[in-house]
């Protein structure tokens, strides 16, 4: 579905992606992982438009999608979520909705849509009078992703959808990612919580500096102790290996 091929973005002639290498296939959830300034984000603004890469190709369901404007990528259901959710804080929560669905391809089942929103976020429903700068910053979080999903994604860019959520939150933001994929959307996920990304991908590539330089499957990348000493804790992997090293075999 997607292909990232040899990608470079720079800031002011400083490079910012290194030749990033990515391909995603339909109905997969992919994570992207890797530290503060890897150029995670920047990868998912390229992609979506909002950033001009100096070199590489981005192609879509195999038709080269750089240079196109957000908004065209918008109309063949490229949904990007950014980092920090970016409601319209003065809008009511109906109203953020409402935004989402002003693409051609998704105003023929706006009231579907709305439906499905509020049957799958029910507090935005009991919320959807009220302007969305005075949600929590969980809901605010539910209406981003609600705003989304009126616009009937196809590929959806998820930018840390966890980041300064409470525990609870953030298991609500992982059944709302679970429920996109169960409704059809191919998902790139961006999360500095690597648990929760490898947790729901069922494959993942760890950027450093601008370039890949590990993919492998979510489930793999979990067991990986390098993963676990850069992004998930060297103590926690040692409980872990431990726990695995006294566990009796499985039988054959």
């Amino acid at each position: 579905m997607l292909r990232v091929d040899n990608l470079h973005v720079e800031y002011a002639q400083i490079p910012a992606l290194r030749g990033i290498t990515m391909d995603i296939r339909a109905g997969e959830i992919v994570a992207l992982i890797g530290s503060n300034g890897a150029g995670k984000s920047t990868t998912l603004k390229a992609i979506s438009g909002l950033v001009a890469p100096s070199a590489g190709t981005v192609a879509f369901d195999g038709r080269s999608i750089r240079g196109l404007a957000p908004e065209h990528l918008v109309e063949l259901g490229i949904i990007h979520v950014p980092e920090g959710r970016r409601i319209f804080p003065q809008l009511t929560v109906e109203e953020n909705l409402k935004v989402g669905a002003y693409a051609a391809r998704a105003r023929d089942g706006e009231k579907a849509a709305f439906e499905r929103v509020y049957e799958l976020f029910p507090r935005l429903f009991e919320r959807r009078t009220q302007a969305g700068g005075s949600l929590s910053g969980g809901e605010q979080q539910m209406l981003a992703f609600g705003r989304a999903m009126m616009a009937k994604p196809v590929l959806l860019l998820l930018d840390e959808p966890s980041l300064g959520l409470a525990p609870i939150m953030v298991e609500e933001v992982a059944r709302a990612i679970e429920r996109f994929h169960d409704d059809g959307a191919t998902i790139l996920l961006v999360e500095q919580n690597a648990e929760l990304a490898l947790g729901l991908a069922s494959r993942g590539f760890v950027i450093e500096t601008g370039r890949i330089v590990l993919s492998d499957t979510g489930a793999n990348l979990l067991r990986n102790p390098k993963v676990w000493a850069s992004y998930l804790g060297q103590e926690d992997w040692e409980a872990t290996a431990g726990e695995e090293r006294r566990s009796p075999a499985t039988p054959q």
